[in-house]
């Protein structure tokens, strides 16, 4: 398994991944020492997310393999199909994936996404607007939100 750590706008960023495609891409909040080199595995990975940051990217398609239950993976799919800029509320959510009882277990799902930003996990937030849970923490979710939707130029005249 190949690592790398880059910079990001909202901290350092954990990368992991092999030939297979990448399986982790983590937000940390402990100091980490930035990698001096990308691994040629992370390397698309590595340059997609910059352009993302940089403001121009809004999806991605490098090869992904997560690890998690076939229900994860189904909710993890299904984030996928939120479109830069939007949001969805967990009962949304939930309604789409077919089960409206199953918001606890989708919100479950959603908080153990291990392809950070990738997979737009900070795109999904209570029926009420508000931003909830976000294991990166809500500063981070408000700041790729607004990323996402930047402000529209009013006209003057």
């Amino acid at each position: 398994m190949q690592k790398a750590i880059i910079h990001t706008p909202v901290g350092r960023c954990l990368i992991e991944g092999d030939a297979a495609g990448v399986s982790k891409i983590h937000v940390l909040d402990e100091p980490q020492e930035l990698s001096l080199e990308i691994p040629a595995e992370l390397d698309e990975a590595v340059e997609q997310l910059y352009d993302y940051f940089n403001g121009k990217r809004q999806s991605f398609d490098f090869k992904l393999n997560p690890a998690g239950t076939g229900f994860q993976k189904k909710v993890w799919e299904a984030l996928l199909e939120i479109p830069f800029g939007k949001t969805m509320s967990y009962h949304e959510l939930s309604v789409k994936l077919g089960d409206v009882k199953a918001i606890r277990a989708v919100a479950a799902a959603n908080g153990k996404n291990p392809l950070w930003i990738v997979v737009p996990c900070h795109r999904v937030i209570g029926s009420d607007g508000s931003l909830t849970g976000y294991s990166g923490g809500l500063w981070r979710k408000k700041w790729l939100l607004e990323h996402e939707t930047p402000p529209i130029q009013q006209s003057l005249f």
